[in-house]
């Protein structure tokens, strides 16, 4: 049996817990069809080693967005992510991002491409401190709903859904004085508000679009390089709040990941 064929299966445990089902029909497809190790890590320190002990073995993580996201974070800091693939299998609460990267819905479905689909080469957005951006990233942060992610979180989300809802406020639109620059050329300045700036990646660049204060058209760049300065602000990268900061620059780095996705034919 070739290294192609051994995998280091991590499933997360927030998707053991939330759906041991589909956990366990993943389990058996891969199994049946490669030489799997498999990892139960309780915790992210437990993660981090199961993947930094994974040798040749090409690694599958069965678990949600999260899981994703702190897999690729972790395999890019070592430096693994330019030669290898990460493989998913998306279970648990939240696998919205995963679906839109191609991979697809259902175990039995997600574990063939695993053992049957080709790599497919995905840019990423890096800042200063080797944070990565696999979606996209905004300003201001949206808030998030307490309990989010978990399955206690979805657990008091059906509980109030049992009863009466309170009346929500209308949203308050949180207007920034940001500086944004796009390789250089400055899109936004301090001198005047602006209501949100949202960066993702764009076939080989990094898209930016600031939507101004009030009712003037959204301004749009194309760049490798993305900065935001200004006072104090946070930001939504993918499913995680970072802040506040005063400066972050994003970079995009071509093909930087590459994530095992099912075989298309050519037209």
């Amino acid at each position: 049996m070739s290294a192609h064929d051994q995998l280091l299966v991590v499933i997360d445990p927030v998707a053991r817990r939330s759906d041991g089902e589909s956990v366990r029909i993943a389990k058996d497809v891969l199994c049946g069809g490669s030489e799997a190790k498999i990892c139960l890590p309780e915790g992210p320190e437990e993660f981090a080693r199961a993947l930094a002990r994974r040798g040749s073995r090409r690694p599958v993580v069965i678990g949600d967005d999260r899981a994703l996201l702190r897999a690729v974070s972790l395999l890019y800091r070592d430096r693994w992510l330019g030669d290898g693939a990460l493989s998913l299998i998306p279970v648990g609460p939240a696998v919205e991002l995963a679906h839109s990267l191609g991979v697809p819905q259902g175990p039995v479905a997600a574990a063939r491409a695993v053992l049957d689909g080709v790599v497919r080469r995905l840019d990423l957005l890096v800042d200063e401190s080797d944070g990565v951006v696999v979606g996209d990233l905004t300003i201001p942060a949206s808030p998030v709903p307490a309990g989010a992610g978990t399955v206690w979180g979805a657990c008091r989300h059906l509980a109030r859904s049992l009863v009466r809802p309170a009346p929500v406020p209308a949203a308050r639109i949180h207007r920034q004085r940001l500086r944004v620059e796009a390789d250089g050329l400055v899109l936004a300045d301090l001198n005047r508000e602006v209501e949100g700036v949202t960066v993702r990646t764009a076939g080989g660049r990094a898209e930016v679009v600031i939507q101004p204060g009030g009712s003037r058209e959204p301004l749009t760049a194309k760049a490798l390089t993305v900065t935001v300065s200004g006072p104090d602000f946070r930001y939504r990268a993918d499913t995680q709040v970072t802040g506040p900061v005063r400066t972050r620059t994003w970079t995009l780095r071509p093909g930087a990941w590459g994530l095992t996705l099912p075989y298309q034919p050519p037209p």
